[in-house]
C-alpha cells in the first residue's frame, strides 16, 4: 500500500514536471512565433526611386496628392494681395454722420433711407407750370407775393421750414385752383398760417395776419381760405421741401463751414422767389444745385466731389442748368426792383455772413453767357 501511494506521488510529480516543461516550452515557441510576425519597432520604410536594382513590392502609383491640410497662404500670395489692395482706389465718400453717432435725434442708422424716401416722395408734391391756367395771375405776381411772404417771415420769426412748407403750398394750391388777383396775398397768408400750425410751436394768430396785411382782409376770410386750401391740397402738407434736401446736402459738402451753409441757402430763396426756378425743378435738384452754385461761388474746390455726388444723387452735369439760373439770379438780384429785395436784405446782415454782397460765381456766369 505504502508502495502504491510512492509511486502515486512520483506519477503525480512526474506530471506536473511535465505541464511546467512544457508550458515554457511552448510559451517560449509562441513568444518567438509572435516576435517574427511583428516588424522591428523602429523599421524604416524608404521609398526611392533612386536605386532601382532593389527588388521591393510594387506600390500603387500615387496619381493625386490627397492632405486633409489646409492649403496655406505663401508669403508671395500675401505681398501680392497687398500690392493690390494699394493699387486699388480709396473710397472717396465721406462719413458725414460721424459725429452725430450719440445724438439720437440724428437717427443715423437710417438716415439714408429717410432720404431715399424723400426723393421718391417729392414727386408727388411737384408743382409743374400752372401760370397758363391763370387767366388774372403772371409769373411777376407770384414773385412779389413770395417776396412779400419772406418779410412777413421775418417779421414773425419763423422757423425756416416754415417758409418752403408755405411757398409749397402756395405754388400747389394754384396749380389746382383759379385765383382771382385780389385774393393772391389772402392766398399767401392763408398758406403761411396753415405752415405755422403745422411747423410753429407757437403760431402767429389770425389777427397778426390780419394786421400785418394792413386789414385787406378780415379774420373770416383768412380762415375760409384755409379751409378751401386744405380742402383742394386734401389735407396733404407733408412733403419734402427744398430745405429738407439743404440740410442735408450742406452737411455733406465738406469741409463744413457757416459761409457755405448761408450762401447755399440765400441762392435756394433766390430761386424759390422766382417762378422760372421753384416750378421749372424739383426740391431737391434746387437745393443741390444751391450747394453748387454756393461752392462755385466761393470758390471751393472741388466744385462737386464723390462725397456730395453720393449724397445728393446728381452728377455735377445733370446740376449746371439749375446752377447756371441761379448765378444769374444773383448776378442781376443788386438791379431788382426794389418790390424783390426781400431776399438780398435778409442776406446782407452780419448774422448771415452778407453773403448777397459777393460777386455771382464768375465760372457759372460764363457759362451761361456761352
Amino acid at each position: 500500500m505504502k508502495q502504491r501511494n510512492a509511486r502515486n506521488r512520483r506519477v503525480l510529480q512526474d506530471i506536473g514536471n511535465l505541464v511546467i516543461d512544457g508550458g515554457d516550452q511552448a510559451g517560449a515557441a509562441t513568444k518567438k512565433e509572435a516576435e517574427k510576425k511583428q516588424p522591428p519597432p523602429h523599421e524604416v520604410i524608404v521609398i526611392s526611386s533612386d536605386d532601382e536594382s532593389e527588388k521591393k513590392p510594387a506600390a500603387k502609383p500615387v496619381t493625386k496628392r490627397v492632405t486633409t491640410r489646409k492649403d496655406v497662404k505663401t508669403v508671395t500670395a500675401i505681398l501680392t494681395a497687398r500690392s493690390k489692395i494699394k493699387n486699388r482706389p480709396q473710397n472717396l465718400v465721406a462719413d458725414i454722420d460721424t459725429a452725430d453717432v450719440n445724438n439720437h435725434l440724428a437717427v443715423v442708422e437710417y438716415v439714408d433711407d429717410l432720404y431715399n424716401y424723400y426723393k421718391l416722395a417729392e414727386v408727388d408734391s411737384i408743382v409743374h407750370d400752372y401760370m397758363d391756367t391763370q387767366p388774372e395771375i403772371n409769373a411777376k405776381m407770384r414773385s412779389i407775393l413770395v417776396d412779400w411772404l419772406i418779410e412777413v417771415h421775418r417779421k414773425f420769426e419763423l422757423m425756416p421750414e416754415t417758409l418752403y412748407l408755405t411757398l409749397n403750398i402756395v405754388d400747389r394750391f394754384l396749380a389746382v385752383k383759379v385765383v382771382a388777383r385780389r385774393e393772391l396775398q389772402l392766398v399767401g397768408m392763408s398758406a403761411m398760417l396753415i405752415a405755422c400750425k403745422y411747423e410753429e410751436i407757437w403760431a402767429p394768430q389770425v389777427e397778426d395776419f390780419v394786421c400785418i396785411s394792413d386789414k385787406a382782409y378780415n379774420g373770416a376770410q383768412v380762415l375760409l381760405m384755409e379751409k378751401v386750401i386744405l380742402q383742394r391740397l386734401e389735407w396733404y402738407l407733408t412733403v419734402p421741401t427744398p430745405y429738407v434736401f439743404l440740410v442735408r446736402y450742406i452737411k455733406a459738402s465738406l469741409p463744413l463751414d457757416t459761409m457755405t451753409e448761408q450762401m447755399s441757402f440765400y441762392l435756394a430763396e433766390l430761386g424759390l422767389v422766382h417762378y422760372s426756378v421753384a416750378v421749372f425743378y424739383s426740391p431737391s435738384v434746387i437745393a443741390a444745385s444751391a450747394v453748387y452754385a454756393a461752392r462755385c461761388t466761393l470758390n471751393k474746390t472741388p466744385f462737386w466731389d464723390e462725397t456730395l455726388k453720393h449724397h445728393t444723387g446728381y452728377k455735377e452735369e445733370q446740376l449746371l442748368q439749375c446752377a447756371k439760373n441761379l448765378a444769374k439770379l444773383h448776378s442781376a438780384a443788386a438791379g431788382e426792383c426794389k418790390q424783390l429785395q426781400a431776399v438780398q436784405n435778409k442776406f446782407k446782415e452780419a448774422g448771415r455772413g452778407r453773403v448777397a454782397l459777393f460777386p455771382p460765381a464768375k465760372v457759372l456766369i460764363d457759362q451761361a453767357l456761352d
